[in-house]
């Protein structure tokens, strides 16, 4: 099992930057990539980006290409994202999640595993 925690959420303005962080324990070492993905009220959970755990790979999701940045610190199991240029339509809970398989995937159900999430709300 792996055991996800996000942190960093929290109320911004708009044009604003927050960092979230994912801190991974348990059987980390069975983990391929890590993703974010992100769900408004009302709304179905979008990608919003991924990341190979150790080859630095990564993928966005074209809504937040240029202002959100992944990242990852493989000695303290966790990976990061940047959110730069906030805008109310990032208003969201963010999820992170761990994929087993190869690949860099954008689909949630090709995610193994779940952080609790972290609420974002950007401000106009």
């Amino acid at each position: 099992q792996v055991q996800l925690v996000e942190s960093g959420g929290g109320l911004v303005q708009a044009g604003g930057s927050l960092r979230l962080s994912c801190a991974a324990s348990g059987r980390t070492h069975s983990i391929y990539a890590m993703g974010w993905f992100r769900q408004a009220p009302g709304k179905e959970r979008d990608f919003v980006a991924t990341i190979n755990w150790s080859g630095g790979r990564l993928y966005y999701a074209d809504s937040v290409k240029g202002r959100f940045t992944i990242s990852r610190d493989n000695a303290k199991n966790t990976v990061y994202l940047q959110m730069n240029s906030l805008k109310p339509e990032d208003t969201a809970v963010y999820y992170c999640a761990a994929d087993r398989s190869y690949g860099l995937a954008t689909r949630d159900f090709d995610y193994d595993y779940w952080g609790q999430g972290t609420q974002v709300t950007v401000s106009s």
